[in-house]
């Protein structure tokens, strides 16, 4: 079995050959506007657009907490929005990340990167503005991706 891989780089230029997938955590209010979806922005104008045309009909799919939208950005990479936290503030629910539909999201990463063949590249999701905890998410990566025997990296910034 394989393990998580850590460097230091930027998850929107994944250092791998053959078909990658760059997961990320989403909220369910259908805002995109802080966190690593800025740098996904920069470099891709698809997911975003699909993002907010996927909470736009939200009332005709399937668009809630634990979701997984798919968006192929160049031929070999695609951009897994995952719906894994609840509104974007903290408050007396607690923080935003959700653990449960995390663990759902990530799931369905798996079959999908299994499906095409592919490697997972991410940052560490759910532990900025979504205020996880990485000794919570590490854990739902090895049960879900690791396991599956895929390659995932873990992308740390400077």
């Amino acid at each position: 079995m394989s393990e998580i891989r850590y460097v230091r780089g930027d998850a929107t230029s994944p250092q791998a050959k053959g078909v990658k997938v760059i997961a990320h955590v989403c909220n369910d209010l259908g805002g995109w506007g802080k966190g690593f979806v800025l740098a996904v922005s920069r470099r891709w104008d698809e997911p975003e657009r699909a993002y907010r045309e996927w909470h736009r009909n939200r009332a005709k799919n399937d668009f809630e907490l634990g979701a997984v939208q798919f968006v192929q950005v160049e031929p070999y990479v695609h951009v897994a929005n995952m719906i894994g936290q609840r509104g974007t503030k903290r408050g007396s629910k607690g923080v935003p990340i959700r653990y449960d539909a995390l663990a759902t999201c990530l799931d369905r990463l798996g079959a999908r990167a299994v499906e095409l063949k592919a490697s997972v590249h991410m940052p560490r999701i759910g532990c900025g503005l979504a205020g996880g905890r990485w000794s919570e998410v590490e854990p739902l990566i090895e049960r879900h991706l690791i396991a599956r025997d895929l390659a995932v990296t873990v992308y740390d910034t400077d």
